[in-house]
């Protein structure tokens, strides 16, 4: 992969997830923290929820988590309203750059996006 193509996806799925981050972090639940984790390093990126909801319920989840395998943007689970992958697409990343990894490999080649 061309090193300005990977320097740029990777801008782009830290931006967009710093942005959710910044959302569910002003959330009223105050016991409920969200956490970025970015491997830089191996290209995975993930939003965390992490804590207690109402003093009785431990809250331990990811909604976002985003890799870059082959030169292609995985989006490995997505609970966000507006998609991670119409957030790449506004910002000019190709549909066939992008492949929704939490669908079933046979179900992928219908999604119009990459497949793998």
């Amino acid at each position: 992969m061309d090193k300005d193509k990977l320097k740029q996806y990777r801008h782009h799925i830290q931006t967009i997830m710093e942005a959710y981050h910044r959302v569910a972090s002003a959330a009223p639940e105050r016991e409920v923290e969200s956490q970025l984790l970015f491997d830089r390093k191996r290209d995975h990126y993930q939003l965390l929820q992490i804590g207690w909801l109402n003093n009785k319920e431990h809250i331990f989840g990811c909604s976002i988590h985003v890799s870059i395998k082959a030169g292609k943007i995985w989006i490995e689970h997505d609970l966000t309203e507006a998609g991670i992958a119409n957030e790449l697409i506004k910002r000019g990343v190709p549909k066939e750059d992008i492949v929704l990894a939490f669908h079933a490999p046979y179900k992928r080649p219908y999604t119009g996006f990459a497949v793998a």
